[in-house]
């Protein structure tokens, strides 16, 4: 059976990137996709696989702690999808260089994922880079 972009889409972020069962990536994910990465400027594509995002969730656990992932906006056109998403957690390890705090912390971040055969084979994502670093800088009261 294969599974509509939108359910594809959907039951990622839901139960992968939410860090609900990061486990999971494999069901929803070829065996290579190609993540195009924009983080303040900087562009990048890595070749990510089911069991490499697994790790790069559980290393957001790691960071944010069992956190919040709420959808904002998933559109749909074809063998593409457009999510927006807000991440809500606590600084419970280290991120960027910067010692946990405890404090909370919340990110921003949009992707655009494509779809063939009901797996995610290709996807552009950008974070709020700069908002997290004012976040991690600010002066703990």
């Amino acid at each position: 059976m294969t599974r509509s972009t939108e359910e594809t889409v959907r039951g990622f972020l839901g139960e992968v990137r939410s860090g609900q069962s990061p486990e999971r990536a494999e069901h929803y994910m070829s065996q290579t996709v190609l993540a195009h990465q924009v983080r303040a400027g900087a562009r990048e594509t890595l070749e990510r696989g089911p069991a490499n995002y697994t790790e790069h969730v559980e290393e957001m656990l790691e960071m944010f702690g069992q956190f919040e992932f709420e959808v904002d906006e998933l559109l749909v056109d074809g063998d593409r999808a457009y999510a927006r998403w807000i991440q809500r957690g606590h600084h419970v390890g280290d991120i960027d260089g910067h010692e946990p705090t405890g404090r909370p912390i919340e990110t921003v971040g949009s992707a655009v994922y494509r779809v063939e055969a009901g797996r995610i084979v290709e996807y552009w994502i950008q974070q709020d880079a700069a908002g997290l670093m004012t976040q991690l800088t600010a002066p703990v009261n």
